[in-house]
């Protein structure tokens, strides 16, 4: 996922919606990017998961959740499916896509999207001036809260598996990751993480 094509050629949106291939392209300065094959089934339990509850969250309000496969026009060029967009001016849900940038854009990277979503798609967020950015590592769980400041990303926060998330775009959310990161992890990928625990050279309490 997220190759770029070695021909170099830059494309626009006119071109994109022409392509009938198949394939799940993102086109970032006009330069385009195939995302298939398609996503592991953990990516899509967590996809499924994260959209659910905030679903849940948004229901009667003025923003919508959307989830990919979808359009999501930043410019001429800049053509993107996020894993997850909030948007809150119905004014840019379109019939085929959204145009313009969301509130929020969320990514679950994978080892083949990671520097794509990373660097490339963060840096385009950012231009397009997308408020919030969430990026969730499936394992060892994290989700990365980035809030938009100036030009720039900073991070508001980063949250594991047992704590819940707050939004700063969003503060009457609070996102329990517990109920997101179920999918069981087998034995032969699981990593024997660094925590807490007593040297063997501790005596015990320290003396009053």
């Amino acid at each position: 996922m997220g190759v770029m094509s070695k021909s170099g050629r830059r494309f626009s949106w006119d071109d994109y919606r022409a392509w009938d291939d198949g394939e799940r392209w993102e086109l970032i300065g006009g330069l385009p990017f195939c995302m298939s094959p398609a996503p592991s089934s953990r990516h899509q339990m967590i996809v499924t998961r994260l959209c659910g509850h905030l679903f849940q969250h948004f229901e009667g309000r003025s923003c919508v959740p959307l989830v990919s496969p979808i359009d999501v026009k930043l410019s001429a060029d800049d053509v993107v499916q996020p894993d997850i967009v909030v948007v809150c001016d119905r004014s840019k849900i379109w019939e085929t896509h959204v145009e313009g940038a969301p509130t929020l854009a969320i990514e679950v990277l994978s080892p083949s999207t990671h520097r794509h979503d990373r660097v490339r798609k963060l840096r385009l967020y950012a231009r397009a001036g997308v408020r919030e950015y969430w990026l969730v590592q499936p394992y060892p769980a994290v989700i990365e809260v980035l809030q938009l400041t100036g030009e720039h990303y900073q991070i508001a926060g980063a949250y594991t598996d047992t704590e819940t998330l707050y939004s700063p775009a969003f503060p009457e959310l609070a996102l329990d990751l517990s109920a997101v990161f179920t999918l069981p992890i087998p034995l032969a990928d699981r990593i024997d993480e660094i925590r807490e625990s007593a040297p063997p050279y501790d005596a015990g309490p320290p003396a009053p």
